[in-house]
């Protein structure tokens, strides 16, 4: 039995990047690019105006006040998209709207709100500083500069940049194809009304949501029986994906057939049990060279074990650097205890409360108790050596999802 930490280290170790695919850029969100963007062109192209208004000298306008203000011709309308055909003199100015080309000799724009227009003269109110409201050339992004780096994660305001840039496409990393098996002799499947005994294949419906969460294909494999045939010929169809994931079959028991498959099959086995509860019985490796996670069958035992290391694995053989779920510190609600040598992850809610964060338990937390995760946003995390935690004790929470920032209550359990 090998510690959370050096399972995890030993699992991304392994990791390889996925190959690489040009895709549409609205296709590219929440991916990884595969490779440093370089703008071709200056964001914005030419001087342009930031205001409606009207471009002038700037030196023209001293000492203009509402009482007292400095008249000036208008020689020309420029609304956006049209290219200025005059070049100003002094007191002259040309009516310009926002993001119009400024003119030549117009070093600043003075806003409409602050200018009265007459006929074909426009009465300025204030003085205006040089290069006011213009945005210059190259203000955003200059040619040649660095404006995404590889293994940027795209969104809204990359792909905009793509598109600014006139790129169509977007080189990113591939999605994995992941194999999901359910194993076990109890299981039905979802539309089956399971007799006594028989348990319903939830763990392929949470294992597929998960991984299509953190940007994987999920292929469900359906459910395979505890024999050694059944297993092997279903293991021969998951090679032909990236990635297996397997639930079950992976304890001490005389059923728990699938770590001898793996070794039967060829498997390369980096390890076999961890100490973190729940999650203990679980196995990682590969067979003919395609990652294997032999994952317990229990389904909260599934789902966070997932969360601790299948999730960090998939993400970074996507190529993002981000790979962890954020964590934090909060103040416990209620007294906790555990034995010591084995890391605890507890289902809990987190929620802010002023300037701190407080945390409680979903309740049971047995791992076949589904519902401590239905209502769970978080998990409260324990380490070997901690055996007690007292009311008012701060503890390392790992976020699940966003709904922290979303709530500033506590659900029922």
């Amino acid at each position: 039995m090998i510690s959370v930490e050096k399972a995890l280290k030993t699992i991304l170790a392994s990791a390889r990047l996925m190959g690489t695919e040009k895709i549409n850029i609205l296709d590219a969100q929440r991916r990884a690019i595969a490779e440093n963007i370089y703008a071709g062109r200056d964001i914005p192209s030419v001087d342009n105006s930031a205001m409606d208004g009207y471009a002038l000298r700037a030196a023209d306008t001293r000492g203009a006040t509402p009482k007292k203000p400095v008249w000036f011709k208008i020689i020309e309308e420029i609304p956006a998209g049209k290219i200025p055909r005059k070049k100003l003199r002094s007191k002259e100015a040309a009516r310009i709207m926002t993001g119009a080309i400024i003119p030549g000799g117009a070093d600043a724009v003075i806003r409409q709100e602050n200018t009265r227009r007459e006929g074909n003269l426009v009465a300025v109110l204030t003085p205006v500083a040089r290069k006011t409201d213009i945005r210059f050339a190259g203000e955003d992004v200059r040619k040649g500069e660095l404006v995404i780096h590889k293994n940027s994660v795209m969104g809204a305001a990359q792909i905009g940049m793509l598109a600014a840039l006139g790129k169509k496409s977007a080189l990113v990393y591939k999605k994995p194809r992941v194999a999901i098996m359910a194993t076990g002799d109890e299981l039905v499947d979802i539309d089956t009304n399971p007799s006594p005994g028989k348990i319903v294949n939830s763990n392929s419906y949470s294992l597929a949501t998960l991984v299509d969460d953190c940007g994987g294909v999920p292929v469900i494999l359906g459910i395979t029986r505890d024999n050694k045939s059944a297993l092997k010929q279903k293991f021969s169809t998951a090679l032909k994906n990236d990635v297996i994931i397997s639930s079950g079959g992976v304890s001490v028991g005389d059923y728990d057939l699938v770590k001898d498959i793996m070794v039967n099959m060829g498997n390369s086995m980096y390890f076999w049990q961890v100490a973190m509860r729940p999650g203990k019985p679980l196995a990682f490796g590969a067979i003919k060279g395609v990652p294997l996670f032999g994952l317990p069958g229990n389904p909260v035992s599934t789902m966070v074990s997932f969360e601790q290391f299948v999730r960090p694995y998939l993400l970074k053989i996507q190529g993002h650097r981000n790979i962890f779920r954020p964590v934090l510190k909060a103040i416990s609600v209620e007294n906790l205890e555990k034995k010591a040598g084995v890391k605890n992850f507890l289902r809990a809610i987190v929620k802010r409360e002023k300037d701190k964060y407080i945390v409680k338990t979903t309740g049971n937390q047995g791992s076949g108790i589904l519902k401590s995760m239905v209502t769970a946003n978080a998990l409260i995390i324990l380490g070997e050596k901690e055996t007690k935690i007292k009311k008012g004790d701060k503890v390392t929470v790992q976020l699940l999802d966003d709904s922290l920032f979303k709530t500033d209550s506590f659900l029922s359990v």
